[in-house]
């Protein structure tokens, strides 16, 4: 996540009057589908824009409706700053330029935020600590620094007792680690010993990571194998990886992370978030209008269930963005918050010693696989492999040859008396038929929005939809569309 500096005054906080439906308020749960993370505090569209009256609000002004359920507060750009205290930096909120630092320290002091916190929390919302950010100064030398720095972390700003608490008496919900340089040494000792203190504390406590998409990260990569996370909000923007490839099969790789998060991480409980940037200035690359974002979610929502929800990167961005966090809260709302059930297995089972061609499509070890470019290796988590995992799958695969045909080979024949066309709104299950351009398409799992004979491969092609199929088979072939091979 990109790290920025701002040092201006705030304006009067504004009323907001929007929100979705309910009634009462719902604590946290971090076992649901349709959760939304959005960090604050470094005031990423003041960053990029001149207009005042939209930079960054206080932190209360974004947990007045239900569309945001964590807040991660960032960040502590540096563990060991003067005096050796830790360094926070909240933007054009609260910063050791502008505001009182503790005494010996340049730790800020951002008491008047307490009320902000607890505002927040008494909505049913988290409040977390981010630690790093990009750019930031950041890592220990050892385990033994590493736990003495979470003894300082769980005494400022959790559960415990010190003189320098930047937030004053307000707790904070637990921490999450966007490490994006200085290695991974120390941290698995930094979260185990916040753990210890979580163990005897009186409420929850979380521990969260941001990863980038690229597998394994380069800094967490051996921390999230060896600690137990809560959730982790992988960042699908800036990468190759991103949401800007989501329909490539070389691409969007979420399902790599969600056999990491089965076979893996130390708690198979945790949660993989979508990380994804509020407008197209909140990153270089991965902004997806409001619309492809619901459809991308939902469908990576029926896909794969170790699916969290949303993350993105930031709070000033998106709500300038048309409210783009209320917009992809809805989406998840109406994709269903919670209960997975696993598509089938529908693509062809996987062969040993078969060739397969790109964006074939086989079933294999409980995932859907498809074909990077050609292979006769057998399909793995190998994020430099050939296959990518574009769904996890249940039962019996079908025997046969791969789903994908090459140029020059004609596709079966189907009738299409009586099946309806396809439509863009309409959610389709597995094994459902629709006509398009002329043919006769049959879903291989649950999908919306993704049109016959696209990238995303989720369609097969059972080809001429006429009465007679001596009459289809005399239609020319069609070549099967291709992804643009994008290697890590």
């Amino acid at each position: 996540m990109a790290r920025t500096m701002q040092s201006c005054t705030l304006g009067a906080l504004a009323t907001l009057v929007v929100g979705l439906a309910g009634v009462g308020v719902t604590a946290y749960d971090n076992s649901r589908y349709d959760n939304v993370v959005v960090y604050w505090g470094q005031d990423s569209y003041g960053a990029t824009h001149t207009d005042t009256a939209n930079f960054q609000k206080t932190l209360s002004f974004y947990c007045q409706d239900d569309a945001i359920d964590v807040i991660p507060v960032a960040f502590v750009d540096s563990f060991f700053g003067t005096g050796g205290a830790p360094v926070l930096d909240l933007g054009n909120t609260c910063n050791a330029k502008d505001n009182a630092t503790f005494s010996g320290t340049g730790l800020v002091n951002c008491a008047p935020l307490a009320s902000d916190v607890e505002f927040c929390q008494s909505k049913g919302k988290i409040v977390t600590l981010s630690l790093g950010g990009g750019g930031a100064s950041v890592g220990f030398q050892s385990d033994s620094q590493a736990e003495t720095f979470a003894d300082t972390i769980w005494n400022d700003f959790l559960g415990g007792t010190s003189s320098t608490r930047p937030f004053g008496s307000a707790v904070l919900d637990g921490v999450d680690l966007d490490i994006e340089g200085g290695g991974s040494t120390g941290y698995v000792a930094f979260i185990n010993r916040l753990r210890s203190y979580f163990s005897s504390a009186s409420k929850k406590y979380y521990i969260t990571g941001a990863p980038q998409c690229v597998y394994p990260d380069a800094n967490l990569g051996a921390v999230i194998n060896s600690a137990s996370f809560d959730a982790i909000y992988v960042q699908f923007y800036n990468n190759p990886c991103g949401l800007q490839v989501f329909n490539s099969s070389s691409g969007f790789n979420f399902g790599i992370w969600d056999i990491w998060a089965k076979t893996v991480s130390p708690n198979p409980d945790v949660k993989v978030f979508v990380g994804a940037p509020a407008s197209s200035t909140a990153a270089g690359s991965g902004y997806q209008d409001p619309a492809t974002l619901a459809s991308d979610l939902t469908l990576t929502r029926h896909r794969f269930p170790s699916f969290g929800g949303v993350m993105m990167w930031d709070a000033s961005q998106a709500y300038v963005n048309n409210r783009y966090d209320l917009a992809a809260k809805n989406a998840l709302v109406t994709a269903g918050g919670i209960g997975f059930t696993y598509p089938a297995c529908s693509a062809p089972a996987y062969v040993s010693g078969n060739a397969y061609t790109g964006n074939s499509q086989v079933s294999y070890n409980g995932y859907i696989w498809e074909a990077k470019w050609w292979s006769q290796n057998t399909p793995s988590a190998d994020p430099n492999g050939d296959w990518n995992p574009i769904s996890a799958c249940a039962g019996n695969a079908p025997s046969g040859t791969p789903t994908s045909t090459s140029a020059g080979s004609a596709p079966t024949a189907g009738a299409c008396a009586g099946v309806a066309a396809w439509n863009s709104t309409t959610a389709y299950n597995g094994g459902q038929e629709v006509t398009y351009n002329g043919h006769l398409w049959t879903a291989k799992w649950w999908t919306q929005n993704e049109t016959p004979g696209s990238a995303s491969g989720v369609w097969t092609d059972n080809g001429a939809c006429t009465s007679s199929k001596r009459e289809a088979l005399a239609e020319p072939a069609r070549p099967l569309q291709g992804s643009r091979f994008f290697r890590n």
